[in-house]
């Protein structure tokens, strides 16, 4: 069992092109930003005027950066 969360922590990350750490940082700062984006999205949605572009743009930002990373897995 301890073999395979070893090997789990090490092969996804690696299946990117990444450290465990730098993996780590990447989704951190992902998830951050998803969160925020929501935010402002729920704001957009009370206040139309708020944020307007704010979500559709960082979305498609987030989306450039999934697919400009290295390796097959799922990011």
């Amino acid at each position: 069992m301890i073999a395979y969360l070893i090997k789990s922590f090490r092969d996804h990350p690696a299946s990117v092109g990444e450290s465990y750490f730098e993996h780590a940082a990447f989704a951190g700062r992902t998830g951050v930003l998803l969160i925020a984006v929501g935010l402002a999205a729920l704001v957009h949605a009370v206040l139309p005027f708020a944020f307007e572009r704010t979500a559709s743009r960082t979305i498609l930002r987030l989306a450039a950066r999934f697919h400009n990373r290295t390796g097959t897995g799922d990011n």
